[in-house]
């Protein structure tokens, strides 16, 4: 089964050499789920912690 891509990076691609990608799941509640739903996504200016092998934005 495709999944859809709710969210790309252009900017990272452009001003780094991306050596490496995960598929990763997130989990989302209420207006976070509404909104990319909408189209409204922005991870700009996210990055992501890992701790005990599990990811957080």
């Amino acid at each position: 089964m495709d999944m859809k891509e709710f969210a790309y990076n252009r900017k990272a691609h452009f001003e780094y050499t991306i050596l490496e990608t995960f598929e990763v799941g997130l989990v989302l509640h209420g207006f976070e789920v509404k909104s990319i739903k909408n189209g409204r996504v922005d991870l700009s200016d996210s990055y992501a912690l890992i701790k005990n092998n599990e990811a957080y934005l």
